[in-house]
């Protein structure tokens, strides 16, 4: 058995492993946050710009919803104890193949698992905060500020990391200069503030956490490419890694899926993206990050559009956004919408790795 074909099945049975696992205490879970109240109570819609969401409104029933936040919890914790157990399993001599199992290692995981736990700490916060109906805000919770001050304070960690420690100076452009291999760009100091915006962008992409299965899907096809890019590059840890956080997700989306037993939650989005920033500077396809989460920008993409038309052109172009909800506004049922959104999210994972592959 050849080292890459045991790093395989290392992936494989740690990811399986973890959906198991996942599967059998999110019961638990979901019975301590319905114990714990741990929904909110709606408060008036606003949209982005402050004005009253009528036609998303006129989507949602009023009152209080008794579905749980904070099934982020489900993904963070089981991938943080699975890699704690790889860690402890490998320190047993008994058996030869027990101190291959380990998947945490400075160079390709720490700065993930750190990004995914701090992440994913911040936002339990806010999610505490909104189903305490703490603050003036309208959405509960932390401010939007606050939230933004802290996820540029994890990009500057992680981007001071990678130029420093790392010392990263450049960003691959695949199918530019050389073809198929591409260039390596020079970016200099200009890395970590790169880095910082990337974190911010990613962190905007959380919108897509507004139907029932739906985040859980786009994350997991996600991963999914980013598991097949970092073992291209023999970064078999790190492949490990992002193939164990998509078993959580698989887990998650059982009890996710219409009707949902739990929603994602900041907790879940805050982690999920700052790790999926992490994990894009490491594999150096953040490049491709768009079109890997081509579906992730669909979603902000339309917000944007409809921001500028409001401004420019005195009229909407969707009738809701995020886009999901303007499919919802046209009659499309919950679970259509979600579908084709995970078809169009595999693809756009399939096209973006194809192209780092290329290199």
């Amino acid at each position: 058995m050849t080292l890459f074909t045991f790093n395989l099945i290392r992936l494989l049975i740690l990811s399986a492993l973890t959906t198991s696992f996942s599967l059998f205490w999110a019961p638990c879970l979901i019975k301590i946050l319905r114990k714990n109240k741990f929904w909110k109570k709606r408060k008036q819609l606003k949209t982005i710009t402050n004005t009253e969401a009528t036609v998303l409104k006129s989507l949602r029933k009023e009152g209080t919803s008794k579905t749980p936040r904070g099934g982020g919890l489900l993904i963070w914790i089981s991938v943080l104890l699975i890699i704690s157990l790889s860690f402890l399993i490998s320190k047993i001599q008994a058996i030869w193949w027990f101190e291959k199992v380990n998947f945490l290692s400075r160079s390709e995981t720490w700065l993930p698992l750190f990004a995914l736990v701090v992440g994913s700490l911040i936002g339990f916060i806010d999610d505490f905060l909104t189903i305490q109906d703490k603050g003036k805000y309208v959405r509960g919770g932390m401010s939007f500020t606050k939230r933004m001050i802290a996820i540029i304070l994890i990009g500057l960690i992680g981007g001071w990391w990678f130029y420093a420690k790392l010392e990263r100076t450049t960003i691959h452009i695949p199918l530019v200069g050389s073809f198929p291999e591409g260039i390596n760009l020079f970016i200099g100091y200009w890395y970590i503030p790169l880095f910082v915006v990337v974190m911010l962008a990613s962190w905007a992409t959380g919108v897509v956490d507004g139907l029932d299965g739906l985040s859980g899907g786009v994350f997991a096809s996600i991963f999914g490419a980013f598991t097949i890019i970092s073992l291209s590059q023999g970064k078999t840890d790190l492949a490990t890694f992002c193939a164990v956080l998509s078993g959580s997700l698989l887990a998650f989306l059982w009890f996710n899926i219409p009707p949902a037993k739990f929603y994602m939650g900041e907790t879940g989005i805050m982690g999920l993206t700052s790790v999926m920033t992490v994990v894009a500077f490491l594999t150096d396809s953040v490049v491709v990050l768009p079109i890997i989460g081509g579906a992730l920008i669909m979603e902000v993409g339309s917000i944007i559009i409809q921001l500028l038309s409001k401004k420019f052109r005195g009229k909407k172009v969707w009738k809701c956004t995020p886009i999901h909800h303007h499919f919802e506004a046209l009659g499309w049922p919950k679970h259509s919408i979600t579908m084709r959104f995970w078809i169009i999210s595999v693809v756009f994972a399939i096209l973006g790795t194809a192209i780092k592959l290329a290199k």
